[in-house]
């Protein structure tokens, strides 16, 4: 409006029309020039921006070169050839978690030994006058607690099924055995005199046979029979030369071997990180 005015006193004689041109021309000018600022205001707001960017990637060399000694001097060790604060911290986490390990090996291990000398008290008090009558052992191999039958106890001769006698001390071992969830072998022997009969046409059979009904005793006394395992190995492994009827005697057997598990070798600390 104060433009037109302007007009009107610049060009008194000019008529409504073409002042009413002039006036569009001059609104249409100045539109057309608005974009100059949001031009320069978007130039002003990048050279702001790379600036600030220039300014943070800047690096101080001496700040790097003191923050990458102070790491290396950490991970790596010093100059002098010290280890570094984590190398130490780190060596002391180790040697505290190999020494928890030893602790819980040597801990299971004295469990072990108790459990096994106590199972062998046991069944020696159990079997005592078997025992003291020469025709039971008991004893302790590399294997575990081995308990050996003459076979005069179990069967009569030549067969493989059990006497009345032979159930008592059979059932005492079977409550042991209950007591604990360690596996069980039950091996049969024979002498080296040939058998053949219908039923058992050779000393394997016939030492396979007496196994097997031992074992079958045990499970019916309730030991789990996935613990048991039976076998017949005839006249080999005897425990003293076949020259004599002795001796023969004393080949024929049943051997209950209660397995232990073998002792693990103390864990070091290189065994320790490859497990």
């Amino acid at each position: 409006m104060v433009r037109v005015l302007i007009l009107l006193k610049e060009n008194s004689k000019a008529t409504y029309p073409e002042l009413e041109r002039r006036s569009r021309r001059a609104e249409r000018d100045h539109s057309e020039h608005r974009w100059l600022v949001s031009y320069s205001d978007f130039i002003t707001l990048l050279f702001a921006f790379f600036v600030v960017m220039y300014g943070i990637s800047a690096v101080n060399d001496t700040k790097y070169k003191r923050f990458h000694s102070a790491i290396n001097s950490a991970f790596k060790g010093n100059n002098d050839g010290t280890p570094g604060v984590l190398q130490i911290e780190q060596d002391q986490v180790i040697k505290s978690l190999i020494d928890q390990r030893n602790a819980r090996w040597i801990e299971e291990q004295r469990q072990q030994q108790e459990a096994v000398q106590s199972m062998v008290g046991q069944l020696s008090h159990v079997l005592m006058p078997l025992v003291q009558k020469g025709l039971v052992r008991v004893w302790r191999s590399a294997r575990g607690v081995v308990i050996d039958l003459n076979a005069k106890v179990l069967f009569p001769e030549g067969e493989a099924e059990l006497q009345s006698n032979a159930h008592q001390p059979l059932d005492e071992v079977a409550a042991v055995l209950r007591s604990s969830t360690l596996a069980v072998e039950v091996m049969g022997y024979t002498d080296n005199i040939p058998i053949s009969t219908p039923r058992y046409p050779s000393n394997w059979e016939l030492s396979t046979a007496r196994a097997s009904r031992v074992a079958r005793l045990f499970v019916e006394d309730g030991v789990s029979g996935s613990r048991l395992t039976a076998a017949g190995v005839a006249d080999n492994d005897p425990l003293v030369p076949n020259d004599s009827p002795e001796n023969r005697a004393r080949n024929r057997r049943v051997t209950i071997t209660i397995v232990t598990p073998s002792l693990i070798a103390k864990p070091e600390s290189r065994q320790f990180w490859d497990h």
